[in-house]
């Protein structure tokens, strides 16, 4: 038997129940894992709230660290006993044991604990796919300028240390001074606290009217419109979600007006569809981490029987860095 977080309908924080669940063997090509923390994530309240539809009742979470149990046939990656960390589909990661699919769980080094590796992989697969993998036309090259907004969330600050050491000018966007001295601490070349000033014109001055190559956009709605116009021509809208709200349709014609841009809705599980891909992308992450080019902050922790407040907290944007459950 296992703890573990249930929504039996789409709707807020209350509709999430720590119930206990049976767990059975690993069929061909899964793993049994026990848990030794989880990661929460924004995409976890989308699921949540019935934005991402699952079929109800169902369970939650994305990414979470600890050690393997037992493997399924055709498992020849992992063993009984590996340290392991994954973001995977399909959702369930808020559990203390779990059967899942072993194709995106890779190992863990030895150098990275647990807490860190629950809190690092879909957060930081997804600043390792936007950085290296969603570039605009020509690339990234040193010097130049990108937007990221929510930069003081957990993958923005993994993005803000990643493109310092990549030598782009990060500009940054957050919500409070507070957090965006957490980005500018942590990489990121310039900040604007949206709240207090309008980012657009201050964009257009900090690149000297000339806009960025590539807006990273995971908060949708309520920045869309002004991004685009941050852009210089043929500038990328890399956009991956959506927490002020899905952003509505347009008409493409704005693209050409607006200089030949292009746009592009980027998700991190079509990057890791295949074994390769994800190792590939984790290597890179681990890198990184272990390099000391990027730190994993961990700025709030929950247990288990608090993940209500968790999403409470995370929806009222309260939060910085990366979040855990404990178990």
């Amino acid at each position: 038997m296992s703890r573990a977080v249930r929504i039996r309908q789409p709707g807020g924080p209350d509709e999430l129940v720590v119930d206990d669940v049976e767990v059975g063997q690993p069929g061909p090509g899964e793993i049994r894992i026990r848990h030794h923390a989880v990661g929460l994530n924004f995409i976890d309240v989308y699921h949540r709230t019935g934005l991402y539809p699952l079929a109800m009742p169902a369970g939650i979470g994305m990414e979470a660290a600890g050690v393997v149990e037992a493997v399924g046939d055709g498992v020849t990656h992992l063993k009984a006993g590996d340290r392991a960390a994954y973001a995977s589909q399909p959702p369930g990661a808020y559990c203390e044991v779990r059967v899942m699919p072993a194709k995106t769980v890779c190992k863990l080094p030895d150098a990275i604990d647990f807490e860190t590796g629950a809190a690092m992989m879909l957060k930081g697969l997804t600043a390792q796919y936007l950085l290296k993998r969603t570039q605009p036309q020509g690339g990234l090259k040193e010097g130049d300028h990108v937007l990221f907004h929510a930069a003081a969330g957990g993958v923005g600050l993994i993005a803000c240390q990643w493109a310092k050491a990549m030598g782009l000018q990060l500009i940054g966007t957050a919500g409070t001074d507070e957090k965006c001295a957490l980005a500018k601490s942590l990489g990121a070349t310039h900040v604007i606290n949206y709240n207090q000033e309008d980012f657009l014109p201050k964009v257009k001055e900090i690149t000297g009217g000339r806009g960025v190559k590539v807006v990273y956009d995971s908060v949708g709605k309520d920045t869309w419109d002004k991004s685009l116009d941050c852009l210089s021509p043929f500038g990328l809208m890399a956009s991956f979600g959506n927490a002020s709200g899905p952003v509505p349709p347009f008409a493409p014609g704005i693209l050409g007006a607006k200089g030949s841009l292009y746009v592009t809705r980027q998700t991190l599980f079509t990057h890791i569809a295949t074994r390769e891909a994800t190792q590939q992308m984790a290597d890179d992450l681990f890198a990184a981490v272990t390099s000391g080019q990027v730190k994993i902050r961990i700025d709030q922790r929950y247990p288990l029987e608090q993940v209500r407040e968790a999403h409470r907290d995370l929806e009222a944007r309260k939060t910085t860095g990366c979040t855990i459950l404990t178990l």
